[in-house]
């Protein structure tokens, strides 16, 4: 069951939005369009799965595209952080392997932004033999983004020490100024203030505020259990096996790591291709983020 109420759900022209079963006691939101082998998209922070609108219409003129809001996230269910594992990204995977099931796909192609990038490198992870490609958007691998932040340059994910904190503090503080909050990520990622139409960055203030307790509990996962699960891989000599594709800016050269080199880690079978669209370039570059997906599945 829902804890908190969701905000109704706007759609992707062209396709039908239903809800699927995709854990014990938790539905997601799910918009489905198109016919053909199946993508799966993720969205990121702060958003919903509305972020792919563009991106989804067309891939959905070749694909079967499957776009979920985020256990958490805004109209799927927001169950309570009872244990660790509720928001653990292994979890969150697991959900979109059901979902892709209860739909008919035991294999499918994984394509994800910020959070929902977290959540398919974990997916990748756990369940090769169900994601046979996976698209990285503008992210690190949870262990490598925390070895990469220090000193000064780390103040451009203050919000991942805040959410990181034990639960109450953050929550509370986050709700004071919720509405402020998410829409300071929405404009200082948005660097000309033209990539979102007002409804669609409403939409996204409101379901953000409607969604603090899961979102605080999907970030403090990252810093907890998430973590422990990515040491353990990197231990066991873990890796990707499907071959995999990043689409993102140059956030390296700012903080002083070369991200292609810390993917090779995890993904021997790489493809690394820097944007200038900035973060939310699903919403500013769509054909090229589309082409670059295309491309990615006919590796």
């Amino acid at each position: 069951m829902n804890d908190i109420s969701s905000p109704a759900p706007l759609a992707i022209d062209g396709f039908g939005t239903e809800r699927i079963a995709a854990g014990p006691g938790v539905s997601l939101n799910v918009a489905v369009g198109g016919s053909g082998d199946p993508i799966v998209l993720l969205h990121g922070f702060p958003q919903t799965h509305l972020m792919w609108r563009d991106v989804a219409r067309d891939l959905a003129a070749t694909n079967t595209v499957i776009v979920p809001d985020l256990r958490g996230y805004g109209a799927s269910d927001k169950p309570e952080e009872t244990s660790p594992d509720v928001y653990s990204k292994r979890t969150m995977g697991a959900d979109i392997v059901a979902i892709a099931r209860e739909l008919g796909h035991e294999k499918f192609s994984l394509i994800g932004h910020d959070r929902g990038a977290l959540v398919a490198v974990r997916a990748g992870l756990d369940h090769p033999e169900v994601v046979t490609r996976l698209g990285i958007l503008d992210v690190l691998p949870t262990l490598d983004m925390w070895d990469v932040l220090h000193g000064v340059d780390a103040k451009v994910a203050w919000h991942l020490y805040l959410m990181a904190q034990p639960a109450g503090l953050p929550e509370r503080m986050i709700t004071a100024t919720g509405e402020e909050f998410f829409a300071s990520f929405l404009d200082a990622w948005d660097t000309d203030g033209a990539t979102f139409p007002p409804h669609i960055r409403q939409h996204y203030v409101d379901a953000s505020v409607a969604a603090i307790p899961s979102i605080v509990a999907d970030y403090r996962a990252s810093a907890g259990i998430d973590l422990d699960l990515d040491r353990a891989d990197r231990a066991a000599g873990a890796q990707l096996a499907m071959p995999v594709g990043i689409l993102s800016q140059d956030w390296g050269s700012q903080l002083g790591f070369d991200a292609s080199s810390l993917w090779a880690a995890w993904a021997p079978d790489l493809t690394y291709e820097p944007s200038q669209a900035g973060h939310y370039m699903a919403e500013r570059a769509p054909v090229d983020v589309a082409a670059f997906i295309r491309g990615l599945i006919a590796r």
